[in-house]
C-alpha cells in the first residue's frame, strides 16, 4: 500500500458535516441492523473509524466511538438478547475504538507510516487493550469465555479488514479528487 503523507482530508465545512453524518450512520446501523456477524459488522465498523481518521477534526471522534455500542444496545433492547456482560464492557470498547482512531491517526500523520504499518499498529493496539481487559474480566468471573474471541483475536482480524476497507476508499477519494483538479 503507499504512503499517505497528509492528514486529515481537506473537506469544507458542509462537507465534513455530511461525511460524519454518513459515517456515524454507519457507525449506528450497522451493529444495529446486522448485529449477527462480528466479521462483518466489525470490518464496517472499523473502516467507518479510520476513514473518520482520515476525514474528520477529533471533536466527532467521540460520537464516533460511542455509536456502535449504542448500536448494539439498541438492537439487544429491540430485538434481544441484550447481554448484560456487554455493559461491563463499554467503557473499554469506547477506549479500543478511541485507540485504533487516534493510533492510526497520529502514526500516519507524526510518523510517516505507511497506511498498511498505521492499520496494523492501531489495529495491535486495539487488540491488546481488548484482549487484555477481557482476560482479566474472565480472570474475575466477570464475563463468559466466549468474549475471550471476541475481545481477542476477532477485533484484530476487523480492524485489518476495516484498514483495507478504509485504504480501498480512500484511494478511490483520492482519485475522484485527484480527476476534479
Amino acid at each position: 500500500m503507499e504512503e499517505i503523507k497528509v492528514l486529515p482530508i481537506a473537506l469544507s465545512k458542509v462537507e465534513t458535516r455530511v461525511v460524519f453524518s454518513g459515517l456515524a450512520l454507519i457507525a449506528f446501523a450497522v451493529p444495529f441492523s446486522l448485529g449477527d456477524s462480528q466479521f462483518v459488522t466489525g470490518t464496517l465498523v472499523n473502516a467507518a473509524l479510520i476513514f473518520s481518521a482520515l476525514a474528520l477534526p477529533k471533536k466527532f471522534f467521540v460520537p464516533m466511538i460511542v455509536f456502535p455500542s449504542l448500536g448494539v444496545l439498541s438492537r439487544g433492547f429491540l430485538f434481544g438478547p441484550l447481554t448484560p456482560f456487554l455493559f461491563y464492557f463499554l467503557p473499554f470498547i469506547w477506549v479500543g475504538n478511541l485507540l485504533l482512531i487516534t493510533a492510526f491517526k497520529r502514526t500516519l500523520a507524526h510518523f510517516s507510516f505507511s497506511f498498511f504499518h498505521a492499520v496494523l499498529i492501531a489495529g495491535l493496539l486495539k487488540f491488546a487493550f481488548l484482549a487484555i481487559c477481557a482476560k482479566i474480566f474472565f480472570g474475575f468471573g466477570i464475563i463468559p469465555r466466549l468474549f475471550l474471541t471476541a475481545m481477542g483475536i476477532n477485533q484484530l482480524i476487523t480492524a485489518l479488514l476495516g484498514g483495507a476497507l478504509s485504504f480501498l476508499l480512500f484511494s478511490l477519494y483520492k482519485q475522484k479528487n485527484f480527476e476534479r483538479r
